[in-house]
């Protein structure tokens, strides 16, 4: 008895390599001329690879799921007659007519080849159990556990297509590897959780440590507090602040705000105050109490205005807002900013705040989820003002246009509520008349 060794042939495609799909036999097997071998997948189809030689399987070289480069042996088969093997062709569609013939190295040929490299033809592969799909789509059927074969085909000339694969999986729920265990008898059961790994060492050549105390501590116990206790939902809108570009330039030209500073800020606070006027819970607070949790209703509005100052975030408020005219509002807001910004804010203006306006569009941001300041309900956000494309009475046109957002606590104010507020303070940034009423 001779033993015969196959070796991985080209099957006409130009490959390099290929991959071990599935052997269709096992050692010791008896196999004839032509009887199917291996499954293997190229870059292009799957194919089925045929015995060369009539014998018994001796040892199998390359197990299921590696890749095996063209000319490397795959399987020995011994064999009672050492002839030259039989022509033999894998089992894949026929490309179209070529004057050689595409055929297996070392099988033999029945014509001369015009070209080993030639470009083979984007055309589905048709398997030996009459599928046609493309090899992507094979891959992906192979990859979500479906049977081909049960696929209902709606591509052209009755291909599998992708949709195809996938709607046939989602309808029989198979998915790779995953099955639908029995419920089990325990019904609860507890996983431990690993201890956290311990903090990486400090560099001390490219490293340092800041102390965390004085207004970054308050600050950040705050915050914490705050994000860990009410739970925040938040909302934006984009606005087109042209009428309040146009109404802040003409109070800085007015005699009458001579000797105050006037920026958009002004109207987004007069905005903010005449909107709780008209949605009242997004000035209340969430109390809890001995005898449970209250809401605090406050009929009155302390403005709280972010400022980044040299120690830190500070929130000063502006008392009793609500009651104060333009002038008299600007003029607050500008001693409250220049207190701040020299460090000489004191506690009693820190405390009591109601509701607060966040000024992002200094830094040039246009919108943020920002945390709600402990002992209120809302807080605002007022991107930066930029000129932008807008459809105005159905024509395009350059607008200032600015983006206004906030974070609500959820507990205090419901969905409409909050939809109301935000949509009040951009009616008057979009139309400044309206705080006229």
């Amino acid at each position: 008895m001779t033993e015969q060794t196959f070796v991985l042939p080209d099957v006409g495609e130009g490959l390099t390599e290929a991959e071990i799909v599935q052997w269709r036999v096992a050692p010791g097997d008896a196999v004839a001329v032509n009887d199917v071998l291996v499954e293997i997948e190229t870059a292009k189809s799957l194919v089925e690879l045929p015995s060369p030689y009539a014998g018994t399987v001796g040892e199998l070289l390359a197990g299921e799921g590696s890749t095996v480069e063209v000319g490397a042996p795959i399987i020995t088969i011994g064999s009672t007659d050492a002839a030259p093997p039989a022509p033999a062709q894998p089992t894949t569609v026929p490309e179209p007519t070529d004057p050689g013939g595409s055929v297996l190295v070392g099988y033999g040929t029945g014509g001369a080849v015009s070209s080993r490299r030639r470009k083979p033809a984007e055309r589905p592969v048709k398997a030996s159990v009459g599928v046609v799909a493309k090899p992507p789509i094979r891959k992906l059927a192979r990859d979500l556990g479906v049977d081909l074969s049960a696929v209902t085909p709606s591509g052209p000339a009755g291909e599998v297509t992708r949709e195809d694969v996938v709607k046939h999986a989602e309808q029989a729920s198979v998915f790779r590897n995953i099955e639908t265990p029995e419920w089990g008898a325990v019904r609860e059961e507890t996983i431990p959780v690993p201890p956290p790994a311990a903090p990486a060492p400090v560099d001390d050549a490219r490293e340092e440590s800041i102390p965390v105390r004085g207004v970054r501590k308050a600050t950040a116990n705050a915050m914490t507090s705050s994000a860990y206790s009410a739970p925040h939902v938040s909302v934006w809108v984009d606005v087109d602040a042209t009428r309040t570009m146009e109404l802040v330039k003409r109070l800085k030209a007015s005699p009458d705000f001579a000797d105050v500073k006037i920026s958009p800020l002004l109207i987004m606070a007069r905005a903010v105050i005449w909107a709780l006027r008209r949605t009242p819970m997004i000035n209340a607070a969430w109390v809890d109490g001995d005898d449970g949790a209250q809401i605090r209703m406050r009929h009155y509005v302390n403005l709280g205005i972010a400022a980044a100052t040299p120690r830190g975030l500070l929130v000063p408020n502006i008392k009793d807002a609500q009651a104060m005219n333009t002038r008299e509002l600007a003029k607050a807001l500008e001693n409250l900013t220049l207190t701040a910004r020299e460090g000489k804010t004191s506690p009693a203006d820190q405390t009591g705040g109601t509701f607060t306006i966040t000024n992002i569009g200094v830094f040039g941001v246009d919108a943020g989820t920002p945390i709600i300041n402990p002992g209120e309900a809302g807080i605002i956000a007022l991107g930066a003002i930029r000129q932008k494309p807008w459809v105005v009475d159905g024509e395009v046109r350059p607008r200032w246009v600015t983006t206004v957002s906030g974070s609500f606590d959820h507990r205090v104010v419901d969905g409409d509520g909050i939809s109301r507020f935000i949509a009040d303070v951009a009616s008057v940034l979009e139309e400044p008349a309206l705080l006229l009423d």
